[in-house]
Order: structure tokens, then sequence, then C-alpha cells
């Protein structure tokens, strides 16, 4: 059908799992074992972003999906701070903290960009279309090809 119909599919939603996995990674070491609380915080961030995308996509409203977006941005912002304090309190390398954080940024990027597409689309969202009709079609038809950017 080329439509989105499981936030699985969105690839901000794919980004945003990849980068949990990696927080997961590199917060899995000896270092971190000794401040719990930031080890908890950053994964609870991190879930957090590609938690409200999926809660945003499942409202199936624009304006209830923006709103989810800007708070999954907020949590990847909230990931990018917290990566600061691990690389400064050296329970990362360098290396690591570069390549997760350049992730987070990428992440915050594409939450960005979805965000301005989906404010320029008239249409409202799946809950306001008739089942079946062209315009849900036309919906998704718009989300896929944003993706594809």
């Amino acid at each position: 059908m080329g439509t989105y119909s499981k936030f699985e599919e969105l690839p901000v939603w794919q980004k945003a799992n990849e980068l949990v996995t990696e927080i997961y990674k590199v917060t899995n070491n000896e270092a971190f074992k000794v401040d719990y609380g930031l080890k908890e915080q950053i994964r609870r961030a991190a879930v957090s972003i590609s938690s409200n995308i999926a809660e945003g996509f499942e409202r199936e409203s624009k304006e209830e999906f923006i709103y989810f977006l800007y708070v999954a941005r907020g949590s990847a912002g909230e990931v990018r701070s917290q990566l600061y304090v691990a690389k400064n309190l050296g329970y990362l390398l360098e290396e690591e903290f570069k390549r997760v954080n350049t992730l987070c940024e990428s992440v915050s990027k594409q939450i960005s960009g979805f965000i301005d597409y989906l404010k320029k689309t008239s249409i409202k969202g799946q809950k306001f279309i008739s089942p079946g009709a062209k315009e849900r079609q036309k919906f998704w038809e718009e989300l896929k090809k944003y993706s594809k950017k």
C-alpha cells in the first residue's frame, strides 16, 4: 500500500531506537556502575525519545503527534547534556562520546524536520478522516515521501 501503518515503520522512530541501543551499550561499562543515577537517567531519557514518537503516532492526530515529537526532541537534548556529563567525568571515551552524540544530534534534526513537515501539511490526522477515505491514503503517502528526504 505504500503507507505507514505502524510507528515501527517510521525512519525517525527507527533512528531513535538505534540511539537507545547505543546508550544502553555505552552505559553498560564499569565506569557507569559507580554512578547509578546518571546511568539510569540517561537511559530513561533515551527511551523517552522513541516512546514519545510512538505515542504521538498512535494518537492519530497531527497536533498531538507534533506535541509528542517536541517532547521527544526535548528528551534528545537531555540525552546530549547527560552525554557531556558522562564524558567530563571520564565515564565515556572521547570516541564513544562523539559517536553517540552525533547519533543523538541526528535524531534531533530528524525530529525537527518531521515537525516542520507535519506543520505544513493540511491533513489533520487519521482520526479526523473516515476509514477508507482518499485523504487517509494521501496523508500516509505524504508522510512516506517526507521520510525519504
